[in-house]
């Protein structure tokens, strides 16, 4: 259970910072399938290479992402798989959001329409 301090709760609000920006989701999602250079990363989202190597800075200082070392190259993987489970459980909660809503606005064109008449 969450305890209430700031000093606690503190990490939990930079964990969600690093989540919160749409360019980081998208090299994480990158990273899904395994381990890439920045190269790699660059090609799969067309972020410039400077962004590329901005957030993956983050997501690593976060522990997130693990760096490797392969001759000249850096590779990042995830090092923490529970990002996705937790990206899909925001992803499943939003689509059913948006259902409600959508059934909402049938409900309400329905009413519209019988007005009408």
């Amino acid at each position: 259970m969450l305890e209430t301090s700031p000093k606690t709760l503190a990490p939990v609000a930079d964990y969600f910072k690093i989540l919160s920006e749409v360019s980081r989701l998208q090299v994480l999602c990158c990273l899904k399938s395994g381990a890439k250079n920045v190269t790699e990363i660059i090609e799969m989202t067309g972020l410039g290479q400077a962004n590329v190597s901005k957030h993956l800075k983050a997501i690593a200082q976060m522990g997130m992402v693990s760096r490797t070392q392969v001759g000249v190259s850096v590779y990042y993987e995830i090092s923490d798989p529970l990002i996705f489970e937790l990206c899909e459980l925001v992803c499943s909660r939003l689509g059913e959001r948006l259902e409600y809503q959508s059934e909402q606005l049938k409900q309400l064109e329905g009413l519209h329409q019988k007005q009408k008449q």
